[in-house]
Order: C-alpha cells, then structure tokens, then sequence
C-alpha cells in the first residue's frame, strides 16, 4: 500500500505523538510514520546511566555540526540530531522539563490561539505521561514533592525521579539553599523558578523514548517505515499529495505532515520549491512558493561546565567510573532488573532555574530590547539561566585523567537567548545537509546574560560550603572580569541541542511565519509542520517534552478538523 490518510515525516517526539493520536482516533484513519535512520530494539541502548554517550554511537546520530561561530572564537560545535526510531529522544540526556507557563502564555499572545495558552497545554502534557512520584525513602520533601494534580498517571510515557541518588546530591542541593537560592519541590508544576531533582524521561533505570508511544499499535491502522529519509514533499500544484524518500513515493489522501525536526524541515521544504526564491534559484531549485522565513529564526540554548575535583570522602565516581569491572558488574546487574550503580550514577540531577532580574533590568542590553520581550522576560515563571549539577563531564573530555574522577561539574546554561541564527541551502542535492549557524552570542544581550550568569553561579561554585570538598579546579574561568567570563564562554560554550524555531509559527500574514496557528503551511494546502520548528518561543526547558506536547496540540486539531473523533 503507498496511499494512507496521514503521512507524518520524522518519529521524534513530535512525530511519534501526532502519529499515535491521530492512529488511535475513533476513526481508525490510516497513517504512515516515515523515519530516516533504522528501528534500534537493543534494550542496551536505553541505560538510564548510559544516556550521556548514547548520542556518540555514529548510527543514530545525523552527526551535524555548526558553522564556525564568529562570535565563539570561530568553533564548529556539535549539533547532534537522533537519526533512528524515537529521534533525538533516542540519543538525548534524558531531562524531562516542560519549561514555564509564562512561555506557553507568551506562545499564545504571540499566535492570537489559546489552544497553546498553559492550561490547554499541562492538559495534554498530563495524558502524555506517567509519572513516578517516588523518592528513596528517608529523602527530605523539600527536594521533591510534586503535586498528583500536576501530573498524569495514564500516558505512554513514563518519566520521574530516579530510585537511588549518588550521596553528595542533596549535599549539593543545601549549597544552593545556603548561597540564597530557593528549592523548588517540581520544576514541572508551571513554575520552574528554584532548585530542584530533575525529572527524568526514564522508569526504573530503564529510559522512556518517542518509539514508546507507536511500538504497542493494536489497530494495524499506523504503519511505521525506517531507512527512509523523505527528500521532498510531491506537489501537484500549490497542493500537498504525498512525500518521495529514496526514489520511493508515498501519497496522502489527506496531508503530510512534517516532523523532522528544526535542521531538517526547511531541507525538504526549500527542495520542494517552497522557501526562501532567491537561496533556490541560486541551487537551481524550482520555486513553487516564495517564503522568505523557511530556515530564519533559529534559536538554542547553550552552556558552559565548571568543574572541580572533589575529596574521596564527598563521592563515589572514581570507585566507579574508575573500574571497568565495577561497570561491567553494573551491567549485568542492570540487565538482570534494572538496578544498581547504571540506575544511579548521573541519573539523578539537581536542576535549578534562576532570574537575574536587578542585574539585568538596569542594563543597556536589556533596556534595547523591544518592550514585549522586556515585559515576557520579567514574567514571574520565566528564568534566565540554569544551573546542572552531577552532570558526568568526564565523558565529554578526551583523556580524562582517571586520578580526578572524583569531581563534581555545574552546568550554567543560557536561557532567552536573542540571538536568531538560520540554516541555509548550500546543495542542489536533496540529501545534503543545510549550512547550520545559531550564531552563538552574536547578540549583545546575550554576552551580558552569559556573563551575569556565570557571575551569578559563582554563589554556588565559590561557597565555602561547596570550596570545602575541592582540590583543584579542572575547569573555571580564569577570573571574574566580565571580559575573563566571556572568554569562557567563546572557548568552552556547547549547543544544548534544543534548535527552534526555523520554520515558526505565526499570525495568518505575519511576514516571519512559516506556519499559522493551524500549523498549516503558507500557501500550500494539506501540508502542515508540527515540531520544535515551529514553536515561536524559546521555552525555558529540555525541549523534548515541548516537542512532545506540540505534536500532540497539532493532532488534535487534525482530530476536530477531519471528524476524527
């Protein structure tokens, strides 16, 4: 069979969602779930502890990299995207936060539609998950304790707190409360404004992924292909009628739905002929439909480590990351049900979300700003920057010496970010990559968060109660200058691979939309985008739970407009 109701491109948060609903709709329509990369069934790859390297295994990754960044001493940097079943959910570090209702308010203010106003959105986020609420018993509640209310106990995916907490964790956690910062008992309640235990998209040491949501289809309506990156989408006229991938043609009775994500979308629609005229033209791809906004507007986050080595009497990592019998023991314990040091180690995070706003609001960066985002940025839920604690860096550095596996590393990472980057053509081949450039701190604001940031961090990372278990320092900026904590962040600043925003949702006739409120592409019928592409925000999370969310937002509104219900 080639001709479904549905096709959706790309089975990533976003797209496994949308496939899933519309499948399990009381219509029963048919749906094809095209993926570029392969089915991976290995259980191996989904140990909670090992979800930090995961992304280096060549196979599943796309292997992107950016442009060489002006303004971060002209460094290529990583740009990882999932190429396999689940996508970037397959590969990414397993951080479930849905970000601040203030950034789902802004989404709606921004796109005149309260279906993505915070109450419709936790609505859907509720019946996405179910969660684990547990904490090791004998845990203090003011590290966590969520809210029943805020959470859902009946969705595909599983997410929570892991069952067994590395010991200087809630040492960690006391810091930030001594150098001033609240705790916040669920990042994911709405407000992420504190410090807290992160959520997890994994269950009993076992990670939670996309492919979670179509692998149990009892309908036989979703039909699901890999190895099978699309080209570009089959048009007859201005109108969507199926998608091509590797010479194969798929056709839609109904519409294509694209879901490949930020880097990839506007690749398939510029080779459609739909895009900016002029970058076509140049490649000598017929245009079809000029949209300047295809592959403008790309947005991330980013971030910097801090780290230090810590007295063997404050953590376990070297015992452990130190001994490869020790981690081979691990697996086979983990194997067997789940538990031991690979449930544990740098599986459980503190997480924090922090606002700057007196050391911002006087600045003449921030005062530059257009008023709307002066006014969103001082929202009450909206943070500035994060903070990550227990992040395993050892993993990231080449020849980590064994003698400092004992070290604790911080996170801080760039939130709000104004910076708009974009992704260009630079092939006629349809299965080239586009040219990557989020022009990392390109914009003055950003150098003036990144530096009161990092500044603002060092209440942790200098505190007596923090300095007393170190020994040396393996990676700090060399001062507190702000050109010294600029520096740092141009020669150590990394992607959080969260791009947004290159094919963005807007108004019906805002001249910087790609997609209207409907999702539905400028000027072709039945082709619609439903991923972190379209959102018009830069939420203030770990994007795969926005994305998951955002799939499951376009597939009900394909539900209420096709009768499906």
């Amino acid at each position: 069979m080639s001709t479904y109701e549905f096709i959706v491109v790309g089975s990533g948060p976003a797209g496994s969602t949308l496939a899933a609903q519309l499948a399990n709709s009381p219509a029963k329509p048919s749906v094809l779930l095209l993926e570029a990369g392969d089915n991976k069934e290995d259980r191996n790859l989904r140990v909670d502890g090992q979800r930090w390297t995961t992304f280096m295994n060549q196979s599943m990754n796309w292997g992107f990299k950016t442009t060489p960044q002006a303004d971060c001493n002209n460094r290529e940097i990583d740009y990882s995207r999932g190429r396999c079943m689940g996508g970037s959910s397959a590969i990414n570090f397993g951080v479930y936060s849905v970000g601040a209702r203030d950034d789902y308010q802004e989404w709606a203010r921004i796109v005149d539609d309260d279906s993505f106003a915070w109450k419709d959105i936790q609505r859907r986020l509720k019946d996405l998950e179910t969660f684990h609420g547990e904490i090791p018993q004998g845990m203090d509640k003011k590290y966590a304790d969520p809210k029943a209310e805020d959470h859902g106990s009946a969705g595909p995916l599983h997410v929570g707190f892991a069952r067994e907490w590395e010991r200087d964790l809630t040492d960690v956690l006391d810091v930030f409360e001594k150098a001033g910062f609240p705790l916040n008992p669920d990042h994911n309640s709405g407000n992420p404004i504190g410090m807290s235990v992160l959520i997890n998209s994994a269950y009993q040491g076992l990670r939670s992924t996309a492919e979670d949501l179509v692998k149990n289809d009892k309908q036989n309506n979703l039909t699901i292909t890999t190895a099978s990156p699309v080209q570009r989408v089959l048009l007859e006229g201005k109108k969507a009628v199926g998608v091509e991938a590797n010479g194969n043609k798929y056709y839609a009775s109904k519409e294509v739905i694209l879901s490949a994500g930020s880097l990839n979308d506007p690749r398939i629609l510029m080779h459609s002929g739909i895009g900016p005229a002029a970058q076509l033209q140049q490649h000598n791809i017929n245009v079809v439909q000029d949209v300047p906004a295809v592959g403008q507007g790309l947005r991330d986050h980013c971030f910097v480590p801090m780290v230090s080595t810590r007295t063997a009497s404050s953590t376990d990592r070297k015992d452990f990351y130190g001994s490869q019998e020790a981690m081979d023991a691990a697996k086979k314990q983990w194997q067997e049900d789940g538990t031991g040091p690979w449930a544990k180690f740098a599986c459980e995070l503190g997480i924090g979300w922090f606002k700057l706003t007196e050391q911002l609001t006087s600045t003449p960066e921030f005062k530059a700003l257009p008023e709307d985002e002066q006014r969103y940025l001082l929202q009450e839920t909206v943070p500035h920057y994060e903070v990550i604690t227990h992040f395993p860096v050892h993993w990231f550095i080449p020849d980590f010496p064994v003698e400092a596996l004992n070290y604790s590393c911080l996170l801080v990472f760039l939130f709000n970010a104004q910076t708009r980057g974009e992704v260009t053509l630079q092939s006629s081949d349809p299965d080239a990559p586009l040219l990557f450039n989020p022009k990392f701190l390109a914009h003055p604001f950003d150098r003036r968060l990144a530096i009161e940031a990092l500044r603002d961090s060092f209440r942790v990372a200098k505190h007596e109660a923090y300095t007393k278990d170190n020994v040396a320092a393996l990676a700090m900026p060399a001062g507190e200058s702000d050109e010294e904590l600029l520096e740092y962040w141009r020669q150590n600043i990394s992607s959080s691979w969260h791009m947004t925003g290159t094919v963005k949702m807007g108004k019906k006739g805002d001249e910087d939309a790609v997609v209207d409120p409907d999702f539905k592409v400028v000027g072709i019928e039945n082709l619609r985008i439903a991923d972190m592409g379209v959102v018009p925000v830069l939420v203030n999370a770990h994007v795969q739970a926005v994305a998951y969310v955002t799939g499951a937002t376009c597939a009900e509104k394909l539900i209420k407009e096709y009768n499906l219900a």
